[in-house]
């Protein structure tokens, strides 16, 4: 089969929707676990009363945490739904947060494969998840695309060799070894509820009056060593190889092992939190990765991040930031951008 009969074939599964089974119970040690993987300090992630004076029932989890029920709740579509990849790049992500998540939340979380489109010979492949409380308002959106990388794009060996070292659970191979037949389901109609708690929320972040466009960000290092790598595979469920064996690394084209985008992203947000002052007060983080942060096993990576501020409303007293990031004279964000709410 060549590759734009496959491509369209993936196409005709646009569409293709599940519900994980089960809920996502948030607990506050899994929230602290998190912002410690992505080095994210700021009180509220950390401290109940502290969490309290923002105006939330408990800690809160830093943006970017949505990206661990989703990894599992995704494993499906990329074993069953989405497959003939040998493996899958990460390039862009939306993080839509309607209201903050906090520990206690009982999370429902549906996986959509929403788009599939074909740029310059790659297949760019987008799984949105949504998230909906217990209450039945959507809380939270993340859109996730990743490039299918074929086996004309690798060297061959890759494959035996995630085969020997692979989470034994796990399955980026891209081949449906279930032997089922494909049935599409799809979203079932009914109403759907946005949570306005984000919106209505009065933040306690930078004053509008304080900020001006093209104000430059404060600049912020963050450093990452193989240590932090590995902690993030277990903390988020990320298990791909890439992120720590230097072999595997290299055979897919890589100089040595790199970051995880999502570990990068989440430095990200951290960074534009600390800036603002309050978590709750980022709506949306839409981020374009450029190229990985090369982190090797006797220096690491340092990681700088800075941006400015691109667009203001007085209407509404919000704002839209660029985040930069830089490791190694290399861009690691082509585009990132903060839609935020300020005081």
């Amino acid at each position: 089969m060549t590759a734009a009969a496959e491509t369209s074939e993936l196409e005709s599964r646009v569409g293709h929707h599940y519900q994980a089974d089960g809920t996502y119970l948030v607990g506050r040690e899994k929230v602290r676990e998190f912002a410690r993987a992505v080095q994210n300090y700021h009180p509220a992630h950390w401290d109940v009363a502290a969490a309290a004076e923002l105006g939330f029932p408990d800690v809160v989890a830093p943006l970017t945490f949505t990206s661990t029920p989703a990894m599992a709740c995704n494993q499906r579509m990329f074993e069953s739904v989405v497959i003939g990849y040998d493996m899958y790049l990460q390039t862009e992500e939306v993080f839509e947060q309607h209201r903050p998540i906090v520990a206690g939340d009982e999370l429902t979380v549906d996986v959509e494969l929403t788009s599939v489109r074909r740029i310059a010979g790659r297949d760019l492949i987008t799984v949105t998840n949504t998230f909906t409380d217990a209450a039945g308002e959507r809380v939270h959106t993340l859109h996730t695309t990743v490039v299918g990388v074929t086996g004309d794009d690798v060297d061959p060996a890759i494959r035996p060799a995630i085969q020997g070292v692979m989470m034994h659970d796990v399955n980026l191979l891209g081949v449906d070894e279930s032997g089922a037949s494909y049935e599409k389901t799809v979203r079932p109609d009914g109403e759907v509820r946005i949570s306005d708690g984000g919106a209505s929320r009065t933040p306690s972040a930078t004053s509008f009056d304080d900020v001006t466009v093209g104000d430059e960000l404060p600049v912020h290092h963050a450093r990452l060593s193989r240590g932090d790598l590995v902690n993030y595979a277990g903390v988020s469920g990320d298990a791909n190889p890439l992120h720590w064996d230097e072999d595997i690394a290299k055979l897919a084209g890589q100089p040595d092992v790199i970051a995880h985008g999502m570990l990068t992203m989440g430095l990200g947000a951290g960074f534009g939190s600390a800036w603002l002052g309050d978590p709750g007060a980022v709506t949306r983080y839409a981020i374009r990765l450029s190229q990985p942060a090369i982190v090797s096993a006797s220096g690491g990576a340092d990681i700088e991040f800075g941006g400015r501020i691109k667009s203001l409303d007085p209407a509404t007293r919000t704002g839209v930031a660029i985040v930069t990031a830089k490791s190694a004279g290399r861009k690691i964000f082509g585009l990132a951008t903060l839609d935020v709410r300020f005081r």
